[in-house]
C-alpha cells in the first residue's frame, strides 16, 4: 500500500481526495493536515511515501512547508495541489525538489495514477500542465540563462538531446523511438545526466533547459 498524506486547510477538498484515492485499492490515507505546520509535525511522526499538498494555507503555505519537508534527510514524495494551472509558488516548489503538481479538479483516474508514478520514484512530468508552468515561470534572466547553459555544457551530444527530449515531457519509451535508443539506454542516460548536473528529478532537469533558452 502506498501511504499518502493529504494536506489542505479546506476539510471538503481532503475529503474528496481520501474518496478517490482510497478506492483506488492500493493507496492508504496515512493522515491529514490543514496546514504547513501541521503537515511537517505530520510528515515526521507518519512517514508518508507522498504528500498531497496544496500550495495556499493559512498559518504555514505550502511552498513554506516545501522548503523545509525536502531538506529533511529522507523526504517523502511531494506533489502540490492548486486550483490554478499557472501558480508561481508551484514553479518555486518544483526547484525545491517537489516531483509534480495537480490541479484540484484532476480526474480521479489521473489523480491515483499520479500518486503511483511519484510513489515508483519518477517525477511527474506532464507535457499538458507542468512544461507550460515550468515555461510561463521560470527566470530566464540573462545571468540565469547564461549561468543554466554553462551547467549544461558538462553534456555530451547525446545527452543534451536526452534532456531537450525530457523537457519536452517524453517518456522514456517516446524518447527512445524518437532518437532511435532503447528505454534502457535512455533510462541509463537520464540517470547519468542527473547525477553529472546535481539534478534531484526531471523536473528539475526540465526546469534547468528552460533557464537555458533550449526547449
Amino acid at each position: 500500500m502506498i501511504r499518502v498524506l493529504l494536506v489542505d486547510d479546506e476539510e471538503l477538498v481532503r475529503s474528496g481526495l481520501r474518496l478517490i484515492l482510497e478506492a483506488s485499492g492500493d493507496i492508504a490515507i496515512a493522515g491529514e493536515a490543514r496546514d504547513g505546520a501541521e503537515a511537517l509535525s505530520a510528515v515526521r511522526r507518519l512517514r508518508p511515501e507522498v504528500v498531497l499538498m496544496d500550495v495556499r494555507m493559512p498559518v504555514m503555505d505550502g511552498l513554506t512547508a516545501a522548503r523545509h519537508l525536502l531538506a529533511e534527510s529522507e523526504p517523502p514524495k511531494l506533489i502540490m495541489l492548486t486550483t490554478f494551472d499557472l501558480d508561481e509558488y508551484v514553479h518555486e516548489a518544483l526547484r525545491l525538489g517537489a516531483v509534480g503538481f495537480l490541479l484540484k479538479d484532476t480526474p480521479p483516474r489521473e489523480l491515483t495514477s499520479a500518486v503511483r508514478t511519484v510513489a515508483g520514484g519518477q517525477a511527474m512530468l506532464s507535457p499538458s500542465v507542468t512544461k507550460r508552468l515550468i515555461s510561463s515561470y521560470a527566470d530566464r534572466a540573462p545571468s540565469r540563462a547564461q549561468a543554466a547553459r554553462k551547467q549544461l555544457a558538462a553534456l555530451t551530444g547525446r545527452e543534451e538531446d536526452v534532456i531537450r527530449a525530457l523537457a519536452r515531457g517524453l517518456s522514456n519509451a517516446e524518447i527512445g523511438r524518437e532518437l532511435r535508443l532503447t528505454e534502457a539506454t535512455v533510462k541509463a542516460h537520464v540517470s547519468r545526466v542527473l547525477a553529472k548536473l546535481g539534478l534531484a528529478n526531471r523536473v528539475q532537469a526540465a526546469i534547468l533547459v528552460h533557464d537555458a533558452d533550449l526547449a
